[in-house]
């Protein structure tokens, strides 16, 4: 990474040796249909392919490091995950998103949270 005369750069180098003929290719069926879908790339496609993947995989935690934090977004996927545990309903979860906005977040804090908002129906 550099900033330099205002501007951020950034990129990723990747020693990758990749295949697209022998091994699991041809036997395992999820990676017979993965290669089938991006159009059957030669090796050399297939590593700009996922060279490509983990600069956009860097962008996304590089954005989330200068806006919210990677913490932030990963608690917030945590609360979506224990919600959908407890089948919340859109206006429960957008309740939770609320108070859990500056509440610690955890399996027995949004279970009790759920808990007292359905009591109160």
């Amino acid at each position: 990474m550099e900033l330099k005369n205002g501007r951020f750069k950034f990129w990723i180098e990747l020693p990758l040796a990749m295949g697209t003929v022998g091994g699991l290719t041809s036997l395992h069926p999820l990676a017979k249909h993965s290669l089938e879908m991006l159009g059957k790339p030669s090796a050399e496609n297939l590593m700009m392919i996922t060279s490509a993947l983990g600069l956009a995989n860097n962008f996304a935690a590089i954005r989330s490091l200068v806006t919210k934090g990677i913490q932030k977004g990963h608690m917030k996927m945590h609360l979506y995950n224990i919600l959908n545990h407890f089948q919340a309903n859109d206006d429960e979860k957008k309740k939770a998103l609320d108070y859990f906005a500056n509440n610690k977040v955890s399996f027995g804090q949004v279970k009790d949270f759920l808990n007292h908002i359905r009591k109160m129906r």
